[in-house]
């Protein structure tokens, strides 16, 4: 698609030439123009404090007491410069001159009496040029200060007042600069058809106006980090083809008071002048968090607030101005930002589902050169709850890794290893560890794994391995769900716990021992089995009640105690009932599997890593080696 010089952002503040308007260099004209001045009135300031000013009077008195020592005559600056004897005498370091006016008039008879007194006389010698000498002097000190000054104010953010300090630092996309669109965006289809009618709007506005209907003004992209709420409102410019004014919200906050405020002006003035156009402002949150008092206010920030909501008041939806904001903290913005006229649409850019992550992968995919036995479903099998940021760092290290491993393709087991890189880091070959170690770890991995085999309600293991890695797992027990799931049983997550569980039962079943690397294990059984009682009302005791509420869901999903201490303390003795009957119920399964235990970690210490397959294969051997059940029935 042409670019329209005529709508481009960048060219409003330019003349054919390609230069800037002349109107826009008085800030650096003015400042250096107060430079110079304020540079001449110190220098001034500081010659003339070397000299004591005294009265034509008090020199003629010395003159007639025979007090001068020296005595220089200043014709064209019309003053006297003299010296006492008495100044003369002390330390040249403390000596200070006196002047005084020089009256007009034929100075000879004053200049021979001088020399008849045998005074030092100096008589200021004058040149033709020294007006020439003294203009071309200013004239290059103010020059090396404006291109200096010149310089500084492009480099500090604009050409406006003070280096552009009220200057939008907004940077302008055009369609064919972005290269994003639609094509590039995957598993966001439910945000793209949202986004869709903004785009129709801003290409026929007049579909829209002729039935009197109006578009929102403003669209929220709310999303945990990395779900592309920047590249959706990339895609969005880039398919309908209009200027792109980026933002961050922090860009608003500064330290002088009333800065935040201007800046906002400069954005939707420069956006009115480009109209139709798209204004992205990206963690709106640090400029539109909610304005509370009762910790005490922030002048600056609340002036930045009602400035962006009166410039969205201020543009009627005709004009094609379309403001859309990003955040993952949604709970904390002004309510009267989200009221209905300003940011009144919400879509929610959610993590992807198994068929998002699949289409993904494929447009992370497209420029790396793939081999045939690459499997992408089964990557995206292995990644849920992964953002398109996770998947594209997965793709980016599978095809690092082919390059080290000198091939030029890219195949299934890059892929792998690159998943398995990403959650539990490089293998680490040089850490060695004592064959108790070994056997404690075996033991531990295999006990998750084992639990996991023989329960019916849990995701099948594809991997385990007794390898450290850099992430400071000594192994790990890696499960891959077969279908994508979005509801959870109660039972289901009884089998989680217990196979969470299942490392330090293995421990204590065969070493009697309890070591350090259950610790992960049991902090998210812990907060599993808290989940349980607190927000999903699985509590025998506790019932329906809800005693938490979740925060931030879009960052960490923390959820904080909302109840009494003694619900509280209800809370936490119903937490420890569910993990002592879950770790009682884990150690009796593998107490009556010992044998199946043992076998399979005296394999996992000699290979150090073994499949899913490979663990099924001995647990389905197992099941063989069963008698056939009683055929008789009681009569």
């Amino acid at each position: 698609m042409e670019n329209n010089p005529n709508n481009s952002p960048n060219n409003n503040n330019k003349n054919p030439d390609g230069e800037r308007p002349k109107g826009q260099m008085w800030p650096a004209l003015i400042i250096t123009l107060v430079l110079v001045l304020l540079f001449s009135w110190v220098y001034n300031g500081v010659v003339s404090s070397q000299y004591t000013q005294t009265t034509y009077s008090d020199f003629l008195t010395a003159m007639e007491a025979d007090q001068l020592a020296e005595v220089e005559v200043q014709r064209e600056r019309g003053r006297i410069l003299y010296m006492t004897k008495e100044e003369a005498a002390k330390d040249p370091s403390v000596q200070k001159a006196c002047y005084t006016g020089l009256p007009s008039g034929d100075h000879m008879e004053l200049l021979d009496r001088l020399y008849a007194m045998d005074v030092t006389v100096n008589e200021e010698i004058v040149e033709d040029n020294s007006m020439i000498m003294m203009v071309i002097y200013y004239v290059l000190m103010f020059s090396v200060l404006f291109f200096f000054m010149r310089s500084l104010t492009k480099r500090m953010g604009g050409d406006g007042m003070m280096g552009g300090f009220g200057k939008s630092k907004a940077k302008v996309y055009m369609e064919k600069q972005t290269g994003v669109t639609f094509k590039d965006v995957a598993g966001q289809d439910e945000a793209k058809e949202s986004l869709q009618e903004i785009i129709d709007f801003l290409h026929n506005p007049q579909k829209y106006t002729a039935i009197g209907a109006k578009l929102p003004k403003g669209a929220l992209l709310v999303g945990s980090p990395g779900t592309g709420k920047t590249l959706l409102a990339k895609a969005v410019a880039g398919e309908a083809a209009v200027p792109f004014f980026s933002i961050s919200g922090s860009d608003f906050v500064e330290m002088f008071v009333g800065m935040g405020a201007s800046r906002v002006r400069d954005l939707f003035k420069e956006a009115a002048k480009v109209a139709p156009c798209i204004i992205f402002i990206d963690e709106i949150d640090a400029v539109g968090r909610s304005r509370d008092t009762r910790y005490g206010g922030n002048s600056e920030h609340e002036q930045t607030l009602n400035q962006l909501l009166n410039e969205i008041d201020g543009f009627e939806p005709t004009k094609g101005i379309v403001c859309l904001a990003a955040t993952n903290r949604p709970e904390i913005l002004d309510k009267a930002l989200l009221r209905p006229g300003r940011f009144d649409r919400r879509i929610i850019v959610d993590r992807p589902n198994l068929q998002g992550r699949l289409d993904t992968l494929k447009v992370h995919t497209r420029k790396i050169k793939l081999s045939e036995d690459v499997d992408l479903r089964k990557i995206a099998q292995a990644t849920a709850g992964a953002v398109g940021a996770d998947l594209a760092n997965l793709v980016n290290e599978a095809a690092l890794r082919a390059v080290r491993q000198g091939r030029q393709m890219v195949n299934q087991e890059d892929l792998l290893v690159s998943f398995e890189t990403v959650i539990a880091g490089t293998e680490k070959k040089n850490t060695v560890l004592t064959d108790m170690e070994k056997r404690l770890v075996a033991y531990h991995e295999v006990g998750h794994a084992l639990v996991a085999a023989l329960e019916k309600h849990s995701q099948p293991v594809s991997k385990i391995t007794i390898v450290p890695h850099t992430s400071g797992a000594l192994g790990y027990t890696m499960q891959m769900p077969e279908e994508e799931k979005f509801l959870s049983t109660a039972q289901e997550l009884r089998t989680e716990l217990r196979t969470l569980v299942g490392g330090r039962a293995a421990e204590q079943i065969v070493f009697g021992v309890q070591t350090t690397g259950a610790s992960n294990d049991i902090q998210r059984a812990t907060n599993l089995a808290r989940a349980m009682v607190t927000q999903y009302g699985m509590s025998d005791t506790l019932g329906l009640m809800t005693t938490a509420s979740v925060q931030s869901q879009y960052l960490d999903g923390q959820a904080y105690m909302d109840c009494s201490q003694t619900t509280a303390y209800e809370v936490d003795q119903e937490v420890k009932k569910i993990l002592d009957s879950t770790y009682s119920e884990t150690k009796q399964l593998l107490t009556d599997n010992r044998a199946l235990l043992d076998e399979i970690s005296e394999y996992l210490l000699v290979k150090e890593t073994i499949t899913g397959d490979e663990l099924m294969a001995y647990v389905n051997a197992d099941k063989q080696k069963l008698p056939a059940p009683d055929a008789t029935t009681e009569e």
